[in-house]
């Protein structure tokens, strides 16, 4: 992607301390500091404009949320977003947000072990060429990564519109021997329900009738308990 920004970006970013985070390896095993609290912390990688991320962290205050990209300009528009969102629904400021300047390819330098409860991948870059596997944020060296940030009760969230990437990740998060939950092949089929938050990408794609796929992987201990016992007691009602 290629992005042109706004003369004196850098410069409005570090007027932001309070929502953006220039240097977020400072924060590495510490970002409950950032934050003021103990709440759970979920992470959006690759948050593109930070629609999903900005109005999640409107809908939980009751959870700590952080959008990370590559792109300054794509942390400018996310800022904007994110300002207008809680000075239009309250409060005036963004406490449970923050967003990271920063390559998800060195996530762990950013984050301590056990540190993140849910990762959101939305509408990764695919990276169709079997030449660039190693870049899907699904890759097995991706969900190591991850596996090893993620508390006991750790769960990634995955959508995407692209079918080869959905079928790869299923592929890999079972090969890595990760539980899934709520697979969807059709996410939208029957309407969209009210709680759910859109991305940018996931709004276009749904208006064009496109299909979006998505998929929960039980990562933690914990979270891996209550799924089987959600599973249990489905069969009991069916049984």
């Amino acid at each position: 992607m290629r992005l042109r920004g706004r003369k004196g970006i850098r410069e409005d970013l570090e007027r932001q301390p309070d929502l953006v985070v220039l240097q977020p390896r400072e924060y590495k095993g510490r970002w409950r500091e950032f934050f003021g609290n103990d709440k759970p912390i979920h992470a959006e990688l690759g948050m593109g404009k930070g629609q999903f991320v900005s109005r999640m962290s409107r809908k939980h205050p009751e959870v700590n949320f952080i959008g990370l990209d590559m792109y300054d300009e794509l942390i400018r528009r996310a800022s904007l977003k994110a300002r207008k969102l809680w000075e239009e629904e309250g409060p005036a400021e963004p406490r449970n947000l923050a967003l990271v300047l920063f390559n998800i390819e060195y996530l762990e330098e950013i984050f301590a072990e056990g540190e993140l409860e849910r990762i959101y991948l939305n509408f990764s870059d695919p990276w169709p060429k079997k030449r660039h596997v190693r870049r899907r944020l699904t890759h097995p060296r991706f969900l190591d990564k991850y596996v090893r940030i993620l508390n006991s009760r750790g769960e990634i969230h995955f959508k995407t519109d692209n079918r080869d990437l959905f079928e790869y990740s299923l592929n890999s998060f079972a090969d890595a021997g990760l539980a899934l939950a709520n697979i969807s092949l059709d996410l939208h089929r029957e309407g969209t329900h009210p709680d759910h938050v859109m991305t940018e990408y996931e709004t276009k794609f749904v208006q064009q009738g496109m299909n979006i796929y998505r998929c929960e992987v039980i990562v933690g201990e914990e979270a891996l308990r209550r799924h089987r016992q959600q599973q249990q007691q489905k069969q009991q009602i069916r049984g």
